[in-house]
């Protein structure tokens, strides 16, 4: 099966084996061997958002409330040690595209709710993983199809707040976007520095430094402006100039404030509908060097979407994560619609490579800008590092400078920076979404 001109091929998969693996926040989550025919060995492993778009594909968890509180995934180790594995034996690990319209075919479900998008993630990026080694290519040489070389910006999350934090800052994440840097290692170096000045800047207003799920500080602070006001003064006493050297991004996690139709930013003890939560984001925008907005708006508010494109998507990136979910129909809404002008991808909200690559292309296509995004409860996979860099997406968020399993994404991506050499660019300014509504 899956030969070549009836040859056995040493990149066929021998042995396929999932297990139950811990993510950052200590539940359960999938991990997949892969070991071919030749003895090539490949794994891969499965992050878990908190913050869920209601359109994501699905994540399946056992449910048993005696093992994790329900979270466990043994059904789904099940499911790919079994049925996963059996019509995978013999497959050529180079046929990403095969292999992921296989995986689609045997679920049969239009949001991945049989075999569950953990399920099949694992599995396809397992499978890329070890076309890669048998390939004898580094990741993001393997997935690169374009000859890219050009490194991501960081969106450096290093305040967090809403169902990331246990505070009262209402906005989900506040991140520094070194956009002034000359190279990624002098961009991640910048945004360290501020997450370091950050620390004593909260210090000495004896505010609480513990850090997040993503890695940032979560200190109780009065207002979001508040927030943005100690990046700035952390900004400065790291010697470097907001708005030239660091801009600021803001994920707002709007759905996460949606009750009763109405926008709750409980820290401000305001309650807004649609227009009025535009018109507050407007004045962030025209007050803060703000240069980057996901998920401004609830996941089904889109003539909100639309109001706050129309009115501000000429001045900041305005990025659908939640409103999109890395879908191409709901793309395909919010580039018809003019909704957004950016859209944040994740892996397992649509649950293959080949899926994800799609999105990417889509979104490019359109004009769009494009940023590889990590989840809350993350592991030591680094596959969005290397994705970042063959989609020459120029953007990636995945966290704060600290929390290993945001690190690792940074550190994978000094390996790809030394790799390339004088080769390597890093992106700039022009890597954002800005559409101008002509």
């Amino acid at each position: 099966m899956h030969n070549l001109k009836g040859k056995k091929l040493n990149n066929n998969i021998e042995k396929l084996i999932a297990r139950e693996i811990l993510d950052s926040r200590g539940n359960p989550t999938i991990e997949v061997d892969i070991t071919t025919s030749s003895g090539v060995f490949a794994r891969a492993s499965v992050p878990s958002g908190a913050s869920t778009g209601e359109y994501e594909a699905i994540e399946l968890r056992d449910k048993d409330k005696k093992r994790y509180f329900g979270k466990g995934v043994k059904s789904v180790v099940d499911s790919i040690n079994t049925t996963i594995a059996s019509a995978l034996k013999g497959f050529d690990v180079t046929k990403q595209k095969e292999a992921d319209k296989l995986l689609i075919e045997i679920d049969g479900t239009k949001n991945k709710s049989n075999l569950g998008a953990n399920a099949i993630l694992g599995t396809s990026l397992a499978i890329s993983h070890a076309g890669a080694k048998v390939s004898k290519k580094n990741l993001f040489e393997y997935l690169n199809n374009a000859n890219q070389t050009m490194l991501p910006v960081p969106m450096m999350n290093i305040l967090n707040g809403g169902s990331h934090a246990d505070n009262s800052v209402d906005i989900q994440e506040f991140m520094v976007m070194p956009f002034g840097a000359s190279s990624f290692s002098e961009a991640l170096r910048m945004g360290t520095e501020i997450f370091h000045c950050l620390k004593e800047v909260l210090k000495i207003k004896k505010m609480a430094t513990s850090v997040g799920d993503e890695g940032g500080f979560a200190p109780n602070l009065r207002s979001n402006e508040e927030a943005i006001e100690v990046i700035l003064e952390a900004t400065e006493n790291a010697g470097l100039k907001s708005a030239s050297d660091i801009y600021i991004a803001l994920d707002v996690a709007a759905s996460e404030l949606f009750k009763n139709n109405n926008y709750n930013l409980y820290s401000e003890n305001k309650v807004l509908d649609s227009e009025e939560m535009v018109e507050y984001l407007g004045k962030l925008i025209n007050q803060y060097p703000i240069i980057s907005i996901e998920d401004g708006l609830d996941e089904n508010d889109w003539s909100g979407w639309g109001h706050f494109n129309n009115n501000f998507g000429d001045k900041v990136q305005i990025v659908g994560d939640d409103l999109t979910v890395t879908n191409i129909e709901r793309l395909n809404r919010a580039i018809s619609e003019k909704s957004m002008n950016s859209i944040l991808i994740k892996l397992n909200q649509i649950g293959t490579v080949t899926e994800t690559i799609e999105a990417v292309n889509k979104a490019r296509s359109a004009g769009f800008g494009a940023i590889i995004s990590h989840r809350s409860g993350e592991t030591e996979d680094t596959t969005i590092a290397d994705l970042s860099v063959a989609m020459g997406m120029g953007q990636i968020k995945t966290g704060s400078a600290s929390r290993t399993d945001r690190v690792c994404k940074y550190n994978q991506l000094l390996r790809i920076e030394e790799v390339l050499g004088s080769r390597a660019t890093y992106a700039n300014i022009n890597c954002l979404g800005h559409i101008k509504n002509e």
